[in-house]
């Protein structure tokens, strides 16, 4: 096992921030990354945790993002919102999105928050939860460069494009009690990326290679595509998600944006969107209830896992024990800092 060492969270946000702004980056936009990396090493997400911000630094320090980048918002019409990320991070614009974004759907019942020009949003269920303990039905898109290739096709067309929903907990300040945050790929393109890494191969289903064929090594994965989750399905989410952050925002497509990783091809201008909608405007008040039985279903089931629930089982002990971080991500981001 590799070695680690344990963090509390707001030593994983301090040295997040630290490290980001010691890149180039604005502490604006450094405290939303560094808030988020935090709470997605509590989620135990560690992929998208700490172990992305020398990645991020790197970017910025190349100009793939724009670390002082200021979104800009603009409103044409009552439940529309619109966020130019101005190539910068993307969750400073969805922070600014917020708030206009909450504000509406409590006046209007429903509002979407179009992101564009952004870059990698990390963990997308991080931003649908967000929403859901604001009382809302929370659903959430973001495409990415193309990496997925059509079911008998060998070249990528969409990204690993996930999507979330988050619903608001039927107890007041609790939990959400469902979240969905979920790849079109059979795995986060983020970890092969962690495998090639650590020099490990990757299970056989996860990706294919150049030529289309089944690969287990990784950097055969990351020159070729990541295998559709459910084959025709996977590419279907996929699609739907292209047409829900890249087309209906004004982003780059996953065919048209430069990667992710590395650092070549400048910004990667893909999107986000985001529909914020009040539960208590559409089922009269039912929908809780509702929500409590489906659940109910899960839990009568002793083995049936509601998604989400692991998330919140890890995010109740890293609050009282800290996290596990791999001590080899620690020393390349203290150089950083230092």
């Amino acid at each position: 096992m590799s070695e680690t060492e344990i963090l509390k969270l707001d030593e994983i946000e301090d040295l997040a921030l630290k490290a980001l702004m010691a890149a180039g980056t604005s502490k604006r936009n450094a405290v939303a990354l560094a808030r988020a990396t935090a709470a997605t090493e509590a989620d135990g997400i560690a992929s998208h945790g700490l172990a992305y911000i020398p990645i991020y630094c790197e970017h910025v320090q190349c100009g793939k993002v724009d670390g002082n980048a200021e979104p800009t918002l603009e409103q044409p019409r009552p439940g529309i919102i619109r966020v130019d990320a101005a190539t910068g991070f993307a969750h400073p614009a969805i922070d600014l999105g917020f708030e206009a974004l909450i504000p509406a759907a409590r006046t209007q019942g429903v509002a979407a928050l179009s992101i564009y020009n952004s870059y990698n949003c990390g963990v997308l269920g991080y931003h649908t939860y967000r929403l859901a303990q604001e009382g809302f039905v929370a659903l959430g898109f973001t495409n990415a460069p193309a990496s997925i290739a059509p079911v008998g096709a060998s070249k990528p067309v969409v990204g690993t494009n996930p999507f979330s929903i988050a619903t608001p907990s039927s107890e007041i300040g609790g939990e959400p009690d469902i979240l969905i945050d979920q790849s079109s790929s059979a795995i986060a393109k983020s970890e092969v990326m962690k495998h090639a890494r650590e020099g490990k191969k990757i299970p056989l289903g996860w990706a294919l290679d150049a030529a289309g064929n089944p690969t287990t090594d990784p950097a055969l994965a990351l020159k070729g595509s990541m295998a559709p989750s459910g084959g025709y399905k996977g590419v279907g989410v996929a699609l739907l998600v292209e047409i829900m952050a890249a087309a209906l925002t004004g982003a780059n497509l996953g065919i048209h944006a430069a990667p992710f990783s590395g650092t070549e091809g400048g910004a990667p201008k893909t999107g986000q969107f985001f529909l914020a909608i009040d539960p208590n405007s559409t089922a009269k008040g039912g929908f809780s209830e509702r929500i409590g039985h489906l659940t109910g279903a899960f839990h009568a089931q002793k083995t049936a896992r509601i998604p989400g629930e692991s998330r919140r089982a890890s995010r109740l002990a890293a609050r009282e024990k800290g996290v596990h971080i791999n001590v080899t991500i620690l020393k390349k981001i203290r150089a950083i800092v230092e």
